[in-house]
């Protein structure tokens, strides 16, 4: 199917382009955060790579995250990305994540791409949006990189 390879492709982009500007952040500059309350590159980098294999698993069982517990949801989601303590883990983590979406969007039919999933908390999303997420999300957080680099004087743009 076009959309989903179009899809596919964007997701795989999305990726290389974010673990190629991830790679560019100094190791000395990887728990560094502009603010207290800030995120860091490598705590931004964590929650990149583990939510590419959320939103596989998303897609594969056509729901959305429903926790009866919203606290203790985002706790154990913090707690997953605060384990995250190198580089070299974002990158296996994250591959092995976006493989996991590839193939879920493969085991889409039409039929599937038409479903609207209702959340269980009063919204609904359409699978046809949901599939686009995973590059979108990485998009915007390869943003975030992109930002601290610069409150360290790295105004070097990452092409190549």
């Amino acid at each position: 199917m076009e959309p989903i390879d179009s899809i596919k492709r964007q997701t795989t982009i999305s990726m290389d382009i974010f673990l190629r500007n991830f790679s560019k952040v100094p190791d000395d500059k990887l728990t560094w955060v502009p603010a207290p309350t800030a995120k860091s590159a490598l705590r931004i980098a964590a929650h990149t790579a583990l939510y590419a294999g959320r939103f596989a698993k998303m897609i594969r069982d056509q729901a959305l995250p429903a926790p009866s517990n919203i606290s203790e949801w985002v706790a154990q989601r913090d707690a997953e990305e605060e384990a995250i303590t190198d580089r070299g883990q974002i990158e296996t983590i994250f591959r092995e994540g976006t493989a996991e979406v590839l193939a879920a969007l493969d085991a889409l039919t039409e039929e599937d791409i038409n479903v609207v999933i209702d959340s269980g908390q009063g919204w609904t999303m359409s699978m046809r949006y949901l599939i686009t997420l995973p590059a979108w999300h990485t998009a915007n957080h390869t943003g975030q990189i992109d930002f601290l680099q610069t409150c360290w004087d790295d105004q070097h743009v990452y092409v190549g």
